[in-house]
């Protein structure tokens, strides 16, 4: 039987260019693929958000404090993993290029899955009950689905996705109290119930709830229950998907896992052999040393991860 002393810790984390960034208790970490092959990690410490602020304690307002830490340390991840995705003869992304890329990236998400959808149902309906919340979610989760389906048809995505799936393999495995070896971790399905992506699926259905409760709105005021709601929603959706993740052995837990599962077959694919050794380097620089030493004494780890770890 496999060791479970600290399989209570919960792990988290996303994929980046070439690589994975995992979010421990108490430090978050990337590792990244460079174009020569070699696998480079780094570490930051970084307490745990509830004992840097007691807000982070209080139902509901926990989850927005955690989605905006999410925020930051995701860009983070993605600039330095930008920064080592290229190779020796192209030159390097400065940080405001990787600044722009990402405010246009915000801008043209804000556009299309806000502005568009909310400007399209007031042309579809002159209803001001639920009709209208109701068409403009609808048309939300409508580009969501196409948007992901259009990205998976590209190649370099693809790969994200699949260190995606690397990504929540290692977690699993970990979280079981398994090996991190190869051969354990493959074992594991690529779908994860606390995924981002199940997240956003959890807002966007509360939203078409909540929203359509307000009906349909003058537009100083339908703008400024986005920017309020949104948020709100926001916590909303962290505690159910915190319950989710937590009872998976339970009818309800699964029920409310089902929907962000399903959708995570867009956004996760099955990874190579050596993504899954950037994913668990990744795991196991995030980690302290006497849960990496744990971790050893369950089983072999790829030697490359163990070689990559990042230990400050």
């Amino acid at each position: 039987m496999p060791e479970t002393p600290l399989a209570a810790l919960t792990v988290g984390g996303q994929a980046v260019l070439e690589g994975v960034m995992m979010r421990a208790p108490t430090a978050w970490a990337v590792a990244v693929r460079k174009p020569d092959g070699a696998i480079e990690s780094i570490r930051h410490h970084l307490p745990r958000l509830t004992s840097r602020s007691a807000w982070a304690k209080v139902p509901f307002v926990r989850g927005m404090l955690v989605l905006g830490e999410s925020l930051s340390i995701g860009f983070k991840a993605l600039s330095w993993s930008a920064q080592k995705s290229v190779g020796e003869d192209e030159k390097e992304l400065t940080k405001s290029q990787i600044a722009g890329s990402m405010t246009l990236a915000l801008a043209f998400f804000v556009g299309l899955f806000v502005i568009v959808p909310t400007v399209a149902a007031r042309f579809l309906t002159q209803d001001r009950s639920f009709v209208y919340a109701a068409i403009e979610g609808f048309i939300q989760l409508g580009i969501f689905l196409g948007y992901l389906w259009l990205l998976g048809r590209s190649e370099e995505i693809r790969r994200v996705f699949a260190y995606h799936g690397a990504e929540h393999m290692s977690i699993h495995a970990y979280e079981a109290g398994d090996p991190l070896s190869i051969d354990r971790v493959s074992r594991y399905r690529p779908e994860h119930p606390r995924c981002g992506t199940s997240f956003l699926l959890i807002v966007m259905i509360l939203a078409i709830v909540i929203f359509g409760l307000l009906g349909r709105l003058p537009w100083p005021l339908l703008i400024l229950s986005r920017l309020v709601g949104i948020p709100l929603i926001a916590g909303i959706s962290y505690e159910i998907l915190k319950a989710s993740g937590k009872h998976q052995e339970t009818r309800w837990g699964r029920f409310l896992a089902a929907p962000g599962l399903w959708l995570q077959r867009l956004t996760t694919r099955v990874p190579e052999q050596d993504q899954i050794e950037v994913a668990v380097a990744s795991l196991l620089s995030s980690l302290e040393a006497e849960q990496v030493e744990e971790i050893l004494r369950r089983g072999p780890v790829p030697e490359a991860s163990l070689a990559a770890r990042a230990v400050h």
